[in-house]
């Protein structure tokens, strides 16, 4: 038999715990109301709320009393269901609605901070660093254009020179052999070509 003590502290306690679960209850409809889920994550939310909470409720009824269950323990968790209800609940809402903005703003805070102190920084060094190798590799291929010029161009002018000097004999010859190149150029792409189709 348990004592008058222990039975008075265990109402209390149920009371209390059933107060919570009023609580627990309206916090998680808030919290869950604009959630897109598939229902199959609906239903496993919901049943894990409620072992939670049944856990929960267990502990407190186990710190009370050593986890006895009496018929009354039913009853005074009712009454602090209905007590929250009646006592509780428009002031709670009204209290986790400023809890949630200012969790919100918190947030948001954050966000701004890393937004502004991290990720504005890096994208601006990475876009300094995209523009520093464009410019080199321009600067790189107009010197390499530039010493081309500079080598190709006295050579180019050597042949133009050493064409003009070139005997009209030896300037025929030259083209008919580049006309034989190109001939002989233009079958071995065909022949290879013919091939090709033919292992097809």
């Amino acid at each position: 038999m348990t004592s008058l003590n222990v039975q008075f502290a265990t109402m209390i306690t149920m009371i209390g715990g059933g107060f919570y679960l009023g609580m627990a209850l309206d916090t998680f409809r808030r919290l869950t109301i604009n959630l897109r889920r598939p229902i199959w994550l609906l239903y496993t939310t919901e049943i894990g709320f409620w072992l939670l909470q049944t856990a929960i409720l267990f502990i407190m009824l186990f710190t009370a009393n050593k986890g006895e269950i009496r018929f009354y323990i039913f009853f005074a968790g009712l009454l602090g269901f209905a007590a929250y209800q009646v006592l509780g609940r428009k002031w709670y809402r009204q209290l986790l609605e400023i809890l949630i903005r200012i969790f919100m703003a918190i947030v948001r805070f954050i966000a701004n901070a890393v937004r502004i102190l991290i990720v504005i920084p890096i994208k601006g060094l990475f876009a300094i660093i995209v523009a520093v190798l464009l410019f080199l590799i321009q600067a790189i291929v107009t010197v390499i254009r530039f010493l081309l010029i500079v080598i190709f161009l006295p050579i180019k002018w050597l042949f133009a020179i050493l064409w003009r000097l070139m005997p009209k004999r030896a300037r025929n010859f030259v083209h008919k052999w580049c006309k034989v190149y190109s001939t002989m150029k233009e079958s071995c792409s065909k022949f290879l070509k013919w091939i090709k189709f033919r292992r097809r």
